[in-house]
């Protein structure tokens, strides 16, 4: 299934979504989106690592499992599974994966840049 079917869907099953492949040990799962939020599953291998960047979005982010150190501006903190981080917008972010991890991250907006 393309996750570009899944805007209009209301229940949604992990196994009808593939894995997108984003390199350097990190894929994604676009699960759900409309206007204004968009909700998306990011699997890390350990070592792998979200490059530092920034977005006008709104950005929280649940540590499903593992153990990352994220970096928010300024600050660095290494979040363990149940914790969260808040990425404001335009505010520099990005995640180092020290133990093979998952995050669910969801946008506000939801990420145009992510569909093409």
């Amino acid at each position: 299934m393309n996750f570009k079917d899944l805007s209009n869907k209301a229940l949604i099953s992990d196994s009808d979504i593939d894995w997108e492949d984003l390199g350097a040990g990190v894929k994604r799962k676009i699960m759900a989106y409309d206007n204004p939020l968009m909700l998306v599953k990011v699997e890390f291998e350990k070592d792998a690592i979200g490059t530092i960047h920034n977005h006008p979005h709104l950005q929280m982010s649940y540590v499903a499992k593992g153990s990352f150190e994220v970096s928010m501006g300024d600050d660095k903190k290494i979040l363990n599974e149940g914790d969260v981080f808040f990425a404001p917008s335009n505010v520099f972010h990005g995640v180092v994966c020290l133990e093979a991890g998952l995050l669910i991250d969801i946008f506000n907006p939801h990420r145009e840049d992510f569909l093409k």
